[in-house]
């Protein structure tokens, strides 16, 4: 599992950069400003739990049990949901989808406190 959130942070973190050096090159003139402002805060959570994957790979190389996963896969769910959301509006201007942000929003809580859980009460793996 920790190569599998490793591959997804390294993944997400270029999707992120690179996304947010197309939103700062090529969107400005494209978007509105109040769009472009919702652009970057989709790039500026989708990098910063992209470092979060990374961590949670680096937490299962420590901790044996299932809940370091499943903070990785609920923080992996919240740049789906709230960095995805938030590319798709503005892309689109379907307003609706603004909706589903929130999901992500939790997911993200959900997979930090569960990391924190894993942290406090899991079983370190035999070295």
């Amino acid at each position: 599992m920790t190569r599998t959130f490793l591959a997804l942070g390294a993944i997400n973190a270029l999707l992120a950069v690179g996304l947010g050096a197309f939103g700062a090159h090529v969107l400005e003139e494209m978007l509105t400003a109040q769009d472009m402002e919702t652009y970057r805060t989709a790039a500026h959570y989708h990098l910063t739990h992209a470092l979060g994957l990374l961590a949670v790979a680096l937490a299962g190389d420590r901790l044996a049990g299932r809940t370091v996963a499943w903070a990785g896969w609920l923080l992996f769910a919240g740049i789906v949901l709230f960095s995805g959301s938030l590319y798709v509006l503005c892309f689109t201007g379907l307003r609706w989808l603004g909706a589903i942000t929130p999901l992500g929003g939790v997911s993200f809580l959900l997979g930090w406190g569960t990391l924190a859980y894993g942290a406090f009460r899991g079983k370190a793996k035999d070295q």
